[in-house]
């Protein structure tokens, strides 16, 4: 399949555009030399719509849309529990982790760890934050990037890769997080635009052209398996998405490490003008995320009518397109790339804003402030190089990106969450409890990898967590508290919220309920 000369048209314009847009927001004071704060925190100075559109076009990639409908494709509604799950995983972040990062003016997660623990905890996180960024989310997004140019404008993947990686570059290294959060609003809503608009036409198609609601009643009567939330232990996907271990076990885990401490997602909300400002956005963002199942998992599920012999499932999405009429497929085509671009964006952000920061500027101190800004963007254009070199060879063999992402990052992710949490809930918690439970993580999830093979990925996460957490506990106990605690003590933290943000949130738990009593 390739464009139209119109849909081509459509997409030139908007990458011309988008670059523009991005160079205004990146100019500055003539008088102002720019500084770290401007450039990895958009001086601090970003409002609530901001965060939240900037949070969604951050985590909603080629991972996700391409990832997460080939997912719909296979396994089917289930695998909307990611996100809407989500959605209240976010409220319960902006309630009662990020007050605690604000208050403590932080730059990035580990420089948290540095202030709570010690610089052996700070040091060993970042390195681990860096090869994760590099060698798992920035090469499955430019390799299912990749592919999807080229299924959907028959452009060698290659090609595609080096566009992205170009494109990201282009509008992003001058301006830094600023220019990334402010043009993500337009991303968002070319997103959620495209994204329905090819949702509403797939339902068409499989009710030929009876409209929405008899395609969905189509899909619901030809595939119920694709519409159950809740697998049971004979469903041939239950390994991925063991029953109610995804309302109750591992996927909190998950969540939380994803939306509470990754550094390329909560960077934005550091970037507030104050925690009211933050709180905003994530609410914002949680209800954002109550969307995204319409628009990239449905597809999925309809492209099993659709295009039943698809040889890959990640090939749902971009063979959806097809549906799309001349002039439009361009712009859901943009739309696509605009998420792809995003991500690419935040990602070499947060790369660049954690090795400059915990990195470099620990052995370079007392540097400028632009030299370190220039760091900054020397390490976002080599780990795109890197990515770029190492993509095909780590994910062409896998058919499903997204569940490869889940099962590599689930290795250390329990041994994440203890070190957070009980950083910063109990006081009593030492370096060596924290570093036990990193190196537990990886222990204690290859072990139950090799000794028991059949247990679900989402069991082995919660079952993991809780022998960090144990084994936090016990370390921290039986050996001498070596570190200082130069975090600010939770007595200074408010965790009040505002009325607005409590009714949000009140909304988010009602609609969910709804979601998962319906389809059950």
């Amino acid at each position: 399949m390739k464009l139209h000369m119109l849909d081509t048209s459509v997409f030139i314009a908007y990458v011309i555009g988008l670059l523009f847009i991005a160079l205004w927001i990146s100019r500055g004071s003539k008088n102002h030399e720019r500084n770290t704060e401007d450039y990895f925190l958009a001086s601090k100075a970003l409002p609530w719509w901001a965060i939240g559109a900037s949070l969604i076009a951050s985590n909603i990639s080629a991972e996700q849309i391409i990832g997460m409908s080939g997912s719909g494709y296979a396994l089917g509604l289930a695998i909307a529990s990611y996100e809407w799950m989500s959605a209240i995983t976010l409220i319960l972040v902006g309630k009662y982790l990020l007050p605690i990062f604000l208050k403590n003016q932080i730059y990035t997660m580990p420089q948290y760890l540095e202030q709570r623990f010690d610089s052996r905890v700070k040091t060993v996180l970042a390195l681990f934050w860096l090869a994760v960024y590099v060698f798992v989310n920035l090469t499955a997004v430019l390799w299912l990037g990749g592919l999807a140019i080229e299924t959907v404008a028959g452009v060698d993947w290659m090609f595609g890769m080096i566009f992205l990686a170009v494109f990201a570059i282009a509008y992003s290294l001058y301006g830094g997080l600023k220019a990334v959060a402010y043009t993500d609003i337009l991303q968002v809503v070319l997103l959620v635009f495209g994204g329905l608009l090819l949702s509403y036409l797939a339902l068409d198609a499989v009710s030929d052209g009876q409209g929405v609601i008899a395609g969905f009643g189509v899909l619901t009567d030809k595939v119920p398996g694709h519409f159950d939330m809740i697998l049971s232990q004979d469903n041939p996907n239950y390994m991925n998405l063991p029953g109610i271990s995804v309302l109750v076990g591992g996927m909190w885990v998950m969540n939380i490490s994803y939306w509470g401490f990754n550094q390329y997602i909560i960077q934005r909300a550091l970037a507030a003008k104050n925690t009211q400002e933050a709180q905003k956005g994530i609410a914002f963002a949680a209800y954002l995320k109550l969307l995204m199942p319409i628009i990239v998992v449905l597809p999925g599920i309809a492209a099993v009518l659709l295009y039943p012999d698809l040889s890959k499932p990640d090939e749902a999405y971009p063979s959806m397109m097809n549906l799309m009429p001349v002039g439009l497929k361009g712009l859901v085509f943009a739309a696509l790339v605009a998420a792809i671009v995003s991500s690419l964006a935040s990602m070499t952000n947060s790369i660049s804003t954690i090795f400059t920061m915990d990195i470099y500027k620990p052995l370079r101190p007392n540097r400028s402030q632009t030299h370190y800004v220039h760091v900054g963007r020397i390490a976002t254009l080599l780990s795109l190089c890197i990515a770029l070199f190492t993509a095909q060879p780590l994910l062409g063999q896998f058919d499903q990106a997204f569940q490869y992402i889940q099962e590599f990052t689930g290795l250390f992710t329990p041994g994440i969450v203890v070190i957070f949490v009980m950083g910063m809930f109990w006081s009593k918690t030492t370096s060596q409890g924290a570093l036990a439970a990193a190196l537990g993580s990886a222990v204690f999830s290859v072990g139950f990898k090799v000794l028991w093979p059949e247990l679900p990925f989402m069991d082995r996460i919660g079952l993991v967590f809780l022998l960090c957490l144990a084994a936090s506990v016990v370390v921290s106990l039986m050996g001498k508290r070596t570190c200082t605690d130069n975090s600010v003590s939770l007595s200074e933290v408010s965790f009040d919220t505002g009325k607005s943000f409590n009714i949000a949130a009140v909304g988010c738990v009602i609609i969910l309920t709804c979601f998962y009593v319906t389809w059950w």
